[in-house]
C-alpha cells in the first residue's frame, strides 16, 4: 500500500459498516480519504478517533446525499478544488428494501436503483474523467457488491435487491472492458460478501432488532475489517494484475 499513501480515496456510505471500516483502514494506510454519507456527524467522529490513533492519513468528511446527482456532482467539485482530484474511488453505499417482485412498492425499487446502480455509475463517471483529466493511469475503482449479484436466494423480500447487486456485476465487467478500450491502466474490481455483520439487517427491517439479531445467529458473520482488509489486498495488487471480484463468504454460509 505504500505507492498510495498521501493520494486520494473516495468511500461513499462511510459514516457506518464497512464504508467505515474501509474509510479507517485506508486513513491508517496513510490515504487521504474524502468519506461521504449523509450522516456526516458519524464521519466527523471517526476522522477524529482516526487523529488520536496516529494513523498516517487523514479522513476529510463529506456530506452528500447520493440519491442526488446535483449532491455528488458538487462533491467531486469540491474534491477537485481542494484535493485535485481522485486516485481511488471505493463504491460502497448500498440499501435494501424488502420488496417482492409481486407485491412491492415501486418506492423501494427507486430507492434501491438510484442509490445501489445510478450514484455508482455517476460516482464511477465522474472518478474517471478526474483521474482522466490529470492523466492518473494507475487508478482503481472498486465497487462493494454483494454475494446477491451472483446468485438468487428464495426469499422474495430480496428478489429487487439483488437484481441491484447483479447489474453491479455486469457494470463492473462492462467497465473494465470500456477502461481497456480506452488504453488505460486504471483497474476495476467488485468485492462481493456475503452476510457481514453491520446495520443493513437492522435497515432492511425497519429497526425490528429481533429479526436483525436473527440473521446474524446461525453463523458467525464476516466482519467488517474482512471486507477491508480485501479492498488493501486489491489496492496491494502489482500494476499489471487484474482482480475481477472477489466472492468472500463466512465459512458456514451456505448460499
Amino acid at each position: 500500500m505504500d505507492r498510495w499513501r498521501g493520494r486520494v480515496a473516495l468511500v461513499t456510505g462511510a459514516s457506518v459498516g464497512i464504508g467505515a471500516a474501509v474509510a479507517e483502514e485506508l486513513v491508517r494506510c496513510g490515504m487521504k480519504v474524502v468519506g461521504c454519507a449523509r450522516d456526516v456527524e458519524k464521519i466527523q467522529n471517526l476522522a477524529a478517533e482516526c487523529r488520536r490513533a496516529g494513523h498516517r492519513g487523514v479522513l476529510v468528511p463529506f456530506q452528500c446525499d447520493l440519491n442526488n446527482e446535483e449532491e455528488i456532482l458538487s462533491m467531486f467539485a469540491a474534491i477537485k478544488e481542494q484535493h485535485k482530484g481522485v486516485d481511488v474511488c471505493i463504491n460502497n453505499a448500498g440499501l435494501g428494501h424488502p420488496q417482492s417482485l409481486l407485491n412491492g412498492e415501486t418506492s423501494g425499487w427507486k430507492n434501491m436503483l438510484d442509490v445501489n446502480v445510478l450514484a455508482l455509475c455517476i460516482c464511477t463517471r465522474e472518478a474517471y474523467q478526474s483521474m482522466k483529466e490529470r492523466n492518473v493511469d494507475d487508478g482503481h475503482i472498486i465497487n462493494i457488491n454483494s454475494m446477491s449479484g451472483h446468485r438468487v436466494v428464495n426469499s422474495a423480500n430480496t428478489h429487487f435487491y439483488a437484481s441491484t447487486k447483479y447489474a453491479v456485476t455486469a457494470l463492473t465487467e462492462g467497465l473494465r472492458q470500456e477502461l481497456r478500450e480506452a488504453d488505460t491502466h486504471i483497474r476495476a474490481t467488485c468485492i462481493s460478501p456475503g452476510i457481514v455483520e453491520t446495520e443493513f439487517f437492522l435497515r432492511f427491517y425497519n429497526n425490528n432488532t429481533a429479526k436483525a439479531a436473527d440473521s446474524y445467529s446461525k453463523f458467525k458473520p464476516l466482519q467488517t475489517i474482512d471486507i477491508a482488509n480485501a479492498v488493501t489486498y486489491v489496492l496491494s495488487a502489482p500494476p499489471h494484475v487484474q482482480i475481477g471480484d472477489i466472492q468472500m463468504r463466512p465459512v458456514e454460509q451456505v448460499l
